[in-house]
């Protein structure tokens, strides 16, 4: 392959990564804060906000499209517009008497473009750096993609409380909020369109092309793949549950077993704090797997994203006044997150090696989103069930198989090592 040198990694994978998150988190998350501030249900915000995460989960099956036919920059050009047009059409549709049905929708059809775009700009990683270059930007990568869920969790989140306050209707607040996203969305856009590679892509001559069977095949058929599995599934188990319940947390009241903080403090909590601790975790994490190999590093890096849970006991148990004793959980626990997770994203690239790269990771990913979407569907049972002392104290026994994973799954111990000249 061949590709344009002016172009910096260090510029467009942040980019891309960025840009893969803000959509994931708006549709995702965002969009369940949006529709209790207007007055949905629950019910109806728990079962149809769900289903949202079905696009990540089913993305492998098309993603044999985007290995056989097209070019990986286009497409996911082609999806970030769309998705610049989904949040510009749920801001111009949140006033209407069918708003639920009709932005929800949008989110359906912005869900499967941002899942097209995941794969997409993840075949364009694959294929425009080389191994060593993989693994060196697999901690920038990883930040960049959390940077953008914090931005939407905390950012977008402050903006729309802001504008609730100042203009006195959820309506008109969440209508701009996400005007804005669509504004920020074309933004990116633009970016990735200019910062990018363009690839020469090694393609299979059409008379030897694979059908979808066997591109579906030879992962299915990878050595150990039982294992592998296993370890996509169960390494962020614990992890899978407390990213559900961790906002709702500091956000009832301590009646309820809550810390009681304010939709604005939470947005800071995560957005400036958060950031920070996550950027430096993520980039020692991809240093150091990058000068010694990921077999040196899994099970520390398994240790970093779990045992900060225990945080979350303390505080639970304890309910502290202020924001000193939250702000220093959560920093804890993203510069863990951000370390822990760069040998998770190690691992799926050594899963996704051999000829059908993108699909392959695409598949890896889809299991990835299966890994957070069945626990997270349990997790506000299990609170409601156990209270959030006893939930977060079973949050904790749920990264045992993470840790059993980790030390169990199998791979070159000197994957991920940048190789000496």
């Amino acid at each position: 392959m061949t590709q344009n040198p002016s172009k910096n990694p260090w510029i467009w994978v942040p980019s891309l990564y960025l840009t893969e998150s803000v959509p994931y988190v708006i549709i995702i998350t965002v969009s369940v804060i949006m529709y209790k501030s207007l007055g949905v249900s629950n019910a109806d915000i728990g079962l149809y906000t769900s289903f949202l995460y079905l696009p990540w989960v089913i993305k492998p099956i098309w993603s044999p499209v985007l290995e056989l036919f097209g070019n990986k920059k286009k497409w996911f050009l082609s999806m970030q517009l769309i998705l610049s047009l989904v949040f510009l059409g749920v801001g111009l549709t949140t006033g209407l008497n069918q708003f639920f049905t009709i932005t929800l929708a949008f989110f359906w059809m912005g869900a499967f473009a941002s899942a097209t775009n995941d794969i997409a700009s993840d075949g364009l990683y694959l294929i425009a750096l080389k191994p060593d270059q993989q693994s060196f930007f697999v901690g920038m990568r990883s930040t960049f993609y959390r940077v953008g869920m914090i931005t939407g969790q905390g950012l977008i989140v402050v903006i729309a409380g802001n504008l609730e306050e100042s203009l006195g209707d959820p309506t008109k607040a969440w209508s701009w909020t996400m005007i804005i996203v669509a504004g920020l969305m074309l933004l990116l856009t633009l970016i990735n369109f200019f910062s990018t590679p363009n690839v020469q892509e090694v393609r299979v001559k059409k008379e030897d092309q694979p059908s979808f069977g066997k591109v579906f095949s030879t992962f299915f058929t990878k050595e150990n793949i039982g294992l592998s599995l296993g370890f996509v599934l169960l390494y962020r188990l614990g992890e899978s549950q407390l990213v559900k319940m961790a906002s709702p947390f500091f956000l009832d009241e301590k009646a309820a077993g809550g810390l009681g903080l304010s939709v604005t403090d939470v947005g800071y909590l995560y957005g400036t704090l958060g950031v920070i601790s996550l950027l430096a975790g993520g980039i020692i994490g991809g240093i150091v797997i990058s000068r010694d190999g990921l077999g040196k590093w899994m099970m520390p890096m398994a240790f970093a994203i779990n045992a900060p849970n225990l945080g979350y006991v303390l505080l639970s148990w304890q309910q502290p006044e202020g924001f000193i004793f939250p702000a220093f959980v959560v920093v804890i626990e993203q510069l863990g997150y951000g370390f822990g997770f760069a040998a998770y994203m190690v691992f799926l690239i050594y899963l996704a090696e051999g000829l059908f790269k993108t699909a392959h990771y695409a598949l890896a990913t889809g299991f990835m989103a299966l890994g957070m979407m069945i626990p997270g569907m349990v997790s506000g049972y299990m609170q409601e069930w156990l209270g959030y002392p006893g939930f977060f104290v079973w949050v904790v026994l749920a990264t045992i198989p993470s840790f059993v994973m980790a030390y169990v799954a199998k791979y070159p111990r000197e994957f991920g090592k940048k190789l000496e000249s």
